[in-house]
């Protein structure tokens, strides 16, 4: 076997492991902004009803 074939296949792997630690970090970031986003709603709605 040739071992420009088992490098090319290693740089396949790594290019599909970073595109999912992007879109995983991506996710991550907004459910944290949604969920910053929900509290910020609910202490509205408290701040509302005191009233």
């Amino acid at each position: 076997m040739d071992t420009r074939n088992f490098t090319y296949m290693f740089y396949g792997f790594a290019a599909a492991w970073l595109i999912v630690v992007i879109y995983v970090v991506t996710l991550v970031l907004r459910e944290r902004r949604l969920s910053q986003e929900m509290q910020r709603l609910r202490d509205m709605l408290s701040e509302r009803r005191r009233t």
